[in-house]
């Protein structure tokens, strides 16, 4: 593989999405870290958090939505918010499919301690499995089905309840720089951001005329991955914000808090350090595969994502990142077997769709990976027999 040119400070590579360089060989992401912990005044910040919930609480049948997929920034989301505010919140949730069974206790045990009014909306699987398909064919990204619901899903609510507060949780400045952490900026989650990198660029209108012809498609069954019109989320003058932006996020500190107060467990994820990131993207089953394809991609995977933030924080010596990146980047994950047979793909053909998504200048070699280890649930994860396999994409 090509040798990529680097963040001096966080070793993030040239294909890192929104990545720029300055002469100095630093990265932007590492700049608006020094924005973010230099120039924000954020009592003042925390001033306009609690005249946010001010303004809404006990005007509505809920004080606010929090979208909740139990990972854990929604788990401190939740839980900062009832504890500082003590508010009353309906908690959202979109099921991506893959949930494990750690992450389905903790949300369990988590709802119970806090006592909160849970929504939870399940997908059609046999729409999903052929959005999966198209979204890989397209963008080399088979999760559009995720980002889409995610973030869509809980605005329909908002309008259904007529609830007009959303809170999520960390800002994307944490990590990219399609927003940063500039003085006067609030990250808004609305629908510039839906379209500006959360949909792919693929909207639910392009999807259902991508893959109609398939199958017999209910064009409701994408009004989930649609995001709400703007005439109704103006109505009721809707303001969906990340957390955030009104506190400092510490992703460390964060997990030891829900560890303490709800119990909330950490797992083993493929292709993760498991000693140093037990708490980092739990939520998904099929996270590994997300990864795998990203390093084929990008040439880089979560672990140099993880590794990056905590040499922004000086958690970590440059040595010690760069031995993780290579000892865990670049491992087949177990999943991806599961992955082409929910598809209908052999892996050679996995193969061929990811190489017509090859961000230059990386160069993957697709023959080279050795498979990463099953986590302890692995034999756990659905699996389709031939009975329930469903209509098979046309190829």
């Amino acid at each position: 593989m090509l040798e990529l040119k680097k963040c001096g400070s966080c070793l993030l590579p040239e294909t890192y999405e929104t990545i720029e360089f300055d002469p100095a060989g630093v990265c932007n992401v590492c700049r608006n870290k020094e924005v973010r912990d230099e120039k924000i005044d954020w009592p003042s910040r925390k001033k306009q958090l609690d005249q946010l919930i001010e303004q809404y609480r006990g005007k509505h049948d809920y004080d606010c939505i929090i979208p909740f997929s139990g990972g854990k920034d929604s788990t401190y989301t939740l839980l900062y918010l009832m504890k500082e505010y003590k508010i009353k919140p309906l908690v959202v949730r979109f099921d991506h499919g893959f949930m494990r069974e750690t992450l389905i206790e903790n949300n369990t045990r988590t709802f119970k301690k806090l006592g909160v009014d849970v929504l939870n909306f399940t997908p059609n699987w046999r729409v999903v499995k052929r959005l999966m398909l198209e979204s890989l064919r397209r963008k080399g990204d088979f999760c559009w089905h995720c980002h889409t619901g995610i973030f869509s899903y809980p605005m329909h609510i908002a309008v259904k309840f007529d609830v007009p507060l959303v809170f999520w949780g960390e800002p994307s400045s944490e990590y990219t720089q399609y927003y940063d952490y500039a003085d006067d900026e609030i990250e808004r989650v609305d629908e510039t951001r839906f379209n500006k990198f959360v949909n792919l660029g693929i909207t639910a209108e392009d999807m259902e005329g991508m893959i109609s012809g398939d199958f017999d498609l209910d064009a409701r069954d994408l009004k989930p991955y649609t995001y709400p019109a703007a005439r109704d989320l103006n109505r009721i003058r809707y303001q969906s914000v990340c957390l955030g932006s009104y506190i400092p996020w510490d992703v460390k500190k964060n997990v030891a808090l829900i560890q303490k107060e709800l119990g909330w467990k950490g797992e083993q994820v493929e292709g993760m350090p498991w000693e140093e990131y037990p708490y980092e993207k739990i939520e998904c089953f099929m996270q590994g595969t997300r990864d795998y394809i990203k390093y084929l991609k990008r040439g880089y995977s979560r672990v140099s994502q993880m590794v990056a933030l905590d040499l922004r924080n000086g958690r970590i010596s440059k040595e010690r990142g760069e031995e993780l990146i290579s000892q865990y980047e670049g491992r087949k994950p177990p999943s991806l077997e599961l992955f082409l047979e929910y598809v209908g793909l052999t892996e050679s053909e996995f193969n061929e769709v990811i190489a017509h998504t090859v961000v230059s200048p990386n160069e993957p070699d697709f023959n080279k990976n050795e498979w990463a280890p099953k986590t302890w649930d692995y034999e756990n994860w659905y699996r389709e027999d031939e009975d329930s396999r469903g209509i098979q994409p046309k190829m």
